[in-house]
């Protein structure tokens, strides 16, 4: 019974379409990324919201639970519309649902656009706290000092520890940082703008492709420009790399797991295109 067993699931696997197992289990991993970016939002929450703030201060705090929400949207209705409906999407009910529900992830995905330029609109209006020239001088006022997204409260025990420059900013009401904190602020907000800028791209490049071979078209200028396009994949590891440099790997991991979600969809559009170029060949 064992070796019977045994020759069944060695049927079984060769028979298992390898990639649709890697694509699932990447789509896993980044749920779990998900949860782990909310969590930790809420924790960066609490020190730089600690004062209270609006609606769009919340959720330009969560910008990025929010994105990761339209972005799953988004790979779920690819994956519907190129690899699991097929037939489907000719039924205008099926149609215009997945439609609509791309439209509602990129109104999230636009919040994320608005919420990286306000980032950066405050930290490069950040003013420079003159009367503090050591972080002691606000130990124990529930202010926290943040660097590189990494906070901690200042207290007389930690307060000569975090930093010893003698210029400091106020990033929030709440949060103070100094010349090399801020310098780094600059940076990561300008990366975190140009990865939702590219992001939008590469996205309206398989936009692009879709909305072609739904009308039977693989080649052409159009076709050419969505593959162009997709030159923004480099960009997005090279962002990955800039994450992992500066220390923080799940961020890398994270940027690392989206392009090969997306990846998967660019193989379903492979496989598209394949499946047309048959249907030519059989005169159909």
């Amino acid at each position: 019974m064992t070796e019977i067993a045994e020759q069944s699931l060695a049927v079984k696997w060769r028979q298992l379409d390898k990639s649709q197992l890697v694509k699932w289990v990447v789509y896993s991993l980044l749920l779990v990324n998900w949860a782990y970016y909310a969590i930790e939002e809420f924790e960066m929450a609490s020190h730089t919201l600690r004062q209270g703030g609006d609606f769009l201060q919340w959720t330009e705090a969560f910008a990025t639970t929010i994105d990761e929400f339209g972005w799953f949207g988004l790979l779920f209705a690819f994956e519907l519309e190129t690899y699991m409906l097929d037939e489907s999407m000719e039924k205008p009910l099926v149609k215009w649902s997945v439609h609509g529900l791309r439209l509602l992830c990129y109104i999230g995905l636009l919040h994320t656009v608005y919420a990286r330029v306000n980032s950066m609109e405050d930290v490069h209006q950040a003013t420079q706290a003159t009367e503090i020239t050591q972080l002691c001088q606000v130990a124990d006022q529930d202010i926290s000092f943040g660097e590189n997204y990494n906070y901690e409260i200042i207290t007389s025990q930690n307060c000569s520890e975090l930093s010893s420059d003698s210029t400091f900013y106020m990033l929030d009401p709440s949060v103070i940082t100094d010349s090399d904190g801020l310098a780094l602020e600059k940076k990561h907000v300008w990366v975190d703008f140009e990865d939702a800028l590219v992001w939008l791209l590469v996205v309206w490049a398989i936009e692009l492709a879709v909305w072609l071979q739904n009308r039977d078209v693989t080649g052409g200028a159009l076709m050419v420009v969505s593959h162009a396009a997709k030159v923004g994949y480099v960009v997005l590891f090279a962002h990955a790399v800039w994450w992992g440099w500066t220390g923080h790997w799940v961020y890398a991991w994270d940027q690392t797991l989206w392009i090969a979600g997306f990846w998967a969809i660019e193989m379903n559009l492979s496989d598209w295109r394949a499946e047309i170029a048959k249907s030519w060949g059989n005169g159909n």
